[in-house]
């Protein structure tokens, strides 16, 4: 399985691999795609959100952090397999996009899909 470069380019994080192990609010297959989380708050007020939240929810460690973009990683209890986790603030269009997939394996069971929707119901809140 190749290595996917991650972070954000030209404002864009990496397309979601061919598996289903994946959604992305960037990603050009409906099947994969999710809608970016809208703010209205400053974006270190925003960035702050998104690391509480994730940060209480368990077996998650933050990677990479800076003014826009935030690298998290998930482990699953059971098999240890790691996902990651991206966010991208985008202060133009006042939006977070996001993107989670899983590093190993084919499906996920749908987990990474219903963990940003859990994410972006505790941050809307």
């Amino acid at each position: 399985m190749p290595k996917v470069k991650l972070g954000v380019k030209d404002g864009k994080l990496a397309e979601c691999p061919n598996s289903p192990n994946c959604v992305s609010t960037q990603t050009m297959d409906e099947s994969k795609k999710l809608e970016p989380v809208p703010f209205t708050i400053s974006n270190k007020k925003a960035m702050d959100k998104i690391i509480k939240v994730v940060e209480k929810m368990p077996r998650t460690k933050v990677v990479i952090q800076d003014n826009n973009y935030l690298h998290v990683t998930f482990t699953t209890k059971l098999f240890r397999f790691v996902d990651d986790v991206e966010f991208y603030l985008d202060e133009q269009e006042k939006v977070i996009h996001f993107r989670s997939a899983s590093r190993m394996g084919y499906s996920d069971m749908g987990v990474n899909r219903k963990r940003m929707i859990e994410i972006t119901k505790k941050f809307l809140v």
